[in-house]
């Protein structure tokens, strides 16, 4: 799989989703292809966002927060697998933005993290797919 979009920003989506309160990724997530990327970089099947965010309504967004951490954790441990420098997003950082700097633009700074750490993972898959000739969503790609 080749990874079209590398320099997501960051901090502006994340100020979007926060200012609709999550319904923005509800659709960026399937629709801009970021599930199907995450299903790729961390080699299994995620739960599809529009359940976290459902199940986050009674539980007022807690078990969303927890469904983004923990695949904001499985990113840092595939980035320091690639030995990609910091600093890269976490269970914690997540969830302490999120939490303790929701009146300051935590949740965007937060997602501007996890989208950082996973815009290095997607830039460092490209370079070591472009070596594998053997990749044919890679091939014709300069």
């Amino acid at each position: 799989m080749r990874f079209t979009h590398t320099k997501r920003p960051g901090f502006l989506l994340g100020l979007i989703d926060f200012c609709t309160a999550g319904l923005f990724f509800l659709f960026y997530m399937p629709l801009g292809g970021l599930q199907d990327e995450l299903d790729f970089i961390l080699g299994r099947r995620t739960q599809r966002y529009w359940k976290a965010y459902l199940l986050g309504i009674p539980t007022l967004f807690i078990y969303t927060l927890v469904w983004m951490a923990q695949i904001s954790e499985e990113l840092k441990a595939k980035a320091v697998e690639l030995g990609i420098e910091g600093p890269y997003t976490s269970f914690r950082h997540m969830f302490g933005w999120n939490v303790f700097g929701i009146l300051l633009f935590g949740p965007a700074v937060a997602t501007h993290r996890f989208f950082d750490t996973l815009n290095k993972i997607e830039i460092e898959l490209n370079k070591s797919m472009q070596h594998n000739t053997k990749d044919p969503d890679f091939a014709g790609h300069d």
